[in-house]
Formats: structure tokens, C-alpha cells, sequence
């Protein structure tokens, strides 16, 4: 699966448990401590407003404030909509994998912010999911992908990025795997 892929596929997946969301689901507690299902999905939409800010060049400082805080207003699904939309619109855009991206660390390929992004979406699915009653089955392949692209990272080590990462079985599934590089349980 290459990230372009991986990217709509995790979409999707946070897509399906994001648009039937009822009023009442959103102040439920995930399994960040820190946040509700509202934070989480106003987490995921920032992020995908981001994208195509940063692909058309601009820093982080150039966009200023403009998505801090809650971004998702009085409808929260259009809104996730909406900002998912523009972001696969963004990376689908000729060169846009090639493309230098001005983060906050410094300076990555727009494919390594996309699968960033990707792998953002993958886990904070499964803590939708989690958080909703939702089956927290994620597509074997996304996670495949993911845990992939976790290992084969050393940033994920820096601090104030991930939960300190757990302890596995030998003969843990990879979206157990997953999960215990962020710190979760599954």
C-alpha cells in the first residue's frame, strides 16, 4: 500500500465512525485521559486543515492562529467533512508528495507528512472507535501499513510525541503492536 493509499484508507475509516455520531457521543470521554471525542475529531480536522496550508508552502507562522482551538463549530461532522475533503485534495495535487513541507521540527517531503498524518489518523481511529462502542477492527492492511511506517521511524521516540510505548506478547496481531507503540491497549 503506498501512503497516497494509506491516507484515503484511514480517511475513510475515521470518515465511518465520525459521520454517525449523535449528539451525545461527543462529550464521551477517549483513551487520551485529556480529551473527548470532541477534542479527538477537532485533533484529526486540524490536522487535515493543516495540509494544504503547508503544500502550497506556507509556515507554520504564515498561517498564525487561525486553527488553534476548536475549529469544528456548531457542526462538527461538516466540518471534519469539509477539512478531510481539502487535505486529500491537497496531497491527490501533481507533485504534491515531492513538495517541501515547513513543519514545526523543520523541514519534511510531503510524503512523509502525509504518512505522518496517516498514521495520525489510523490510531486516533481506533481510539474513536474505542471512545464510540464502535467495532475496533481496523482494515488489517491500514494497520499493516501503520505499524510499518511506526517502526521504521525513530521520531516517534521524541518526547511529548506518543504514550511511552508498552509491552507486547510474542504472538501479539500488528494492531496490538500498533497500539502498544502509542501507549494503548487494546
Amino acid at each position: 500500500m503506498d501512503v497516497l493509499a494509506a491516507h484515503g484508507d484511514a480517511i475513510g475509516a475515521v470518515d465511518a465512525l465520525v459521520r454517525p455520531l449523535d449528539d451525545d457521543a461527543w462529550a464521551l470521554p477517549t483513551p487520551d485521559s485529556d480529551w473527548t471525542v470532541r477534542d479527538l475529531v477537532n485533533h484529526l480536522t486540524v490536522e487535515q486543515l493543516w495540509a494544504p496550508e503547508l503544500l502550497a508552502g506556507r509556515w507554520i507562522e504564515d498561517v498564525g492562529t487561525v486553527l488553534d482551538g476548536d475549529v469544528l463549530g456548531d457542526d462538527p461532522v461538516d466540518r471534519w467533512v469539509d477539512a478531510s475533503v481539502q487535505a486529500r485534495e491537497a496531497f491527490l495535487a501533481p507533485g504534491a508528495l515531492e513538495r517541501r513541507v515547513h513543519l514545526s521540527y523543520g523541514d519534511e517531503s510531503g510524503a512523509e507528512y502525509c504518512a505522518q498524518l496517516t498514521f495520525d489518523l489510523v490510531v486516533h481511529a481506533w481510539d474513536l472507535a474505542r471512545a464510540t462502542g464502535a467495532p475496533e477492527d481496523v482494515d488489517p492492511a491500514l494497520v499493516a501499513w501503520s505499524l510499518h511506517y511506526a517502526q521504521s521511524r525513530s521520531t516517534l521516540d521524541e518526547p511529548g510525541r506518543l504514550l511511552r510505548p508498552l509491552d507486547v506478547a510474542d504472538d501479539a496481531d500488528d494492531l496490538a503492536r500498533l497500539l502498544a507503540l502509542t501507549g494503548r491497549r487494546r
